[in-house]
């Protein structure tokens, strides 16, 4: 991450208790390319540490896809966890 200057943390903070009409953003450029956008590039989600038992053939296949088998397990439940959200309010889902 890109250290911000001294210079730039008076400017941000000062920025930070502006309500948002008072912003001027006139010199900003229009962005019309969203091409290239990365959606939740800056989303963190906390991790909680949990012990859960998993059947022993399924573990072994999570772990021969390589290293990140745990990142793994999550970005699985995260996709059944939304699909259901998304069923549930009755919105499709774009995959």
């Amino acid at each position: 991450m890109k250290k911000v200057s001294k210079k730039q943390a008076r400017e941000l903070a000062a920025l930070a208790v502006l309500p948002p009409g008072k912003i001027n953003l006139e010199d900003l450029p229009e962005v019309r390319d969203w091409s290239r956008a990365e959606v939740g590039k800056f989303y963190r989600p906390i991790k909680k540490p949990v012990t859960i038992r998993i059947d022993a053939d399924v573990l072994a296949w999570l772990r021969s896809q390589g290293p990140g088998y745990q990142t793994r397990i999550n970005k699985l439940l995260r996709i059944l966890m939304e699909g259901r959200r998304s069923a549930k309010h009755g919105v499709r889902s774009s995959q």
